[in-house]
């Protein structure tokens, strides 16, 4: 196989599946390798709507967890958790590659907040097309538009779509009112196009 700077290299290789035996090499393979599985995972729960948790615990004792939606959420469908009831402090886990610890509790917390969030724009925008459709329905033009019920960025949207349509139409006045060439006689007409 030949490198773009002329080099060759050794190219995807097979390797031997067993323990690693140079703990540096070790540490490397374990890394990309967890988040290799944590990408097929997360693939695997979007393209299928599975849910999905994958728990890996490292060498040196660390915890790495990927769960959709979450590993509590995972866990808890399929076998009830010994003294749920009692507040237990959540453990810090590892996120998928940063190696930094994570509040995984506050990251769902975060994460049902923005999905709260994004169900409500969803709303709204289809509450906006609705009533666009029913401006229509008793207008001509969409620039005769019920403003008072567009919001901040369909205001800004609108204003940009009006600006748009004046210099279309400035445009094509002057188009209009610009001095015409008086027409060429038939004959001379005939004499340009030789």
């Amino acid at each position: 196989m030949v490198h773009p700077l002329g080099r060759t290299s050794m190219g995807r290789q097979r390797i031997e599946i067993r323990r690693i035996d140079n703990k540096e090499r070790r540490q490397v393979t374990f890394t990309k390798r967890r988040g290799g599985l944590f990408k097929k995972a997360s693939e695997l729960a979007l393209l299928t709507g599975a849910s999905v948790a994958v728990v890996v615990f490292s060498p040196a004792k660390h915890v790495y967890a990927f769960g959709h939606p979450s590993v509590d959420a995972v866990l808890r469908s399929y076998a009830s958790v010994p003294g749920e009831a009692a507040a237990v402090a959540p453990v810090p886990v590892h996120g998928g590659s940063g190696g930094e610890d994570v509040d995984l509790l506050g990251l769902r917390l975060a994460a049902d907040d923005t999905g709260a969030q994004v169900a409500a724009e969803h709303a709204r925008m289809r509450d906006v097309a609705a009533r666009i459709v029913q401006a229509k329905a008793g207008r001509r033009f969409w620039w005769e538009a019920d403003v008072d019920a567009l919001g901040e960025a369909e205001l800004l949207e609108f204003f940009t779509a009006l600006k748009k349509l004046r210099d279309n139409v400035g445009r094509h006045a002057n188009a209009l009112l610009a001095p015409q060439p008086p027409p060429l006689p038939l004959q001379q007409k005939q004499r340009r196009r030789r």
